[in-house]
């Protein structure tokens, strides 16, 4: 694998596991009723948090988790565990309401205090752990040990794959309005409890996948990957 190779296939890791198309929709109920200039406002708080805190982890990752004793596996499991929790959240009735602004809309004109107050209420559990979850963590940290035997170019080809795989979040959130518009609250709703089934069965996954590392054994194959590449 080269420095492009691994660009390309961190780019490809990223944007399935941000998932920001099928996050559309939750976005759109946290910014309902903002005006296009504090959504993108919001939309690119969100998305330079991404940046900072992929790039911090994937320069800094594997040495914080060495520093504080924590497994890959001990992580997929925690991650899997909060995962689990918003997705049961996010099948309950009243999850897309919850991110609701409590306050009176902002003032077309008051952009950035809308989107400071937005993005604050966003971080967790929007930012994370929805878009930024323990696979796209695990996948930086293991993409990063891979860029690090490579070299500097492999590194920048990293750090240019994470903010493709941001721009290409900011992108999606920009045309909330629309998609909105074409789903309805009715639509929203059903993409997103749907989208809360699928989170349900991911957290199952996650936690499979690090308990079988952590006992080695204790699953068959056919549980912890139960779609080879071959197909069978």
């Amino acid at each position: 694998m080269d420095a492009v190779d691994l660009g390309v296939n961190l780019f490809v890791a990223l944007f399935a596991l941000l998932d920001p198309i099928g996050n559309v929709p939750i976005f759109a109920a946290a910014t309902a009723g903002a005006s296009l200039r504090q959504r993108l406002s919001v939309s690119f708080l969100i998305c330079l948090f991404i940046v900072a805190f992929l790039t911090f982890f994937f320069f800094t990752g594997l040495g914080l988790l060495q520093f504080f004793g924590i497994s890959l596996a001990a992580f997929r499991i925690a991650g899997g565990i909060l995962l689990l929790l918003l997705g049961l959240d996010m099948a309950r009735e009243d999850f897309i309401k919850s991110f609701a602004d409590t306050d009176a809309l902002a003032d077309a004109k008051d952009v950035r205090g809308y989107a400071r107050r937005r993005f604050q209420r966003l971080i967790v559990p929007f930012a994370m752990p929805l878009l930024i979850g323990p696979g796209a963590i695990s996948t930086i940290i293991i993409q990063a040990g891979e860029a690090e035997k490579i070299g500097a170019t492999a590194q920048a080809a990293g750090v240019g794959a994470i903010v493709a795989a941001s721009v290409a979040t900011f992108l999606c959130f920009a045309a909330t309005g629309p998609i909105s518009r074409i789903l309805g609250d009715v639509g929203m709703a059903i993409v997103v409890r749907v989208l809360g089934l699928i989170l349900c069965a991911l957290a199952i996954q996650f936690i499979l996948l690090g308990l079988s590392e952590a006992i080695p054994g204790m699953f068959s194959g056919a549980v912890t990957a139960p779609y080879p590449s071959g197909g069978h």
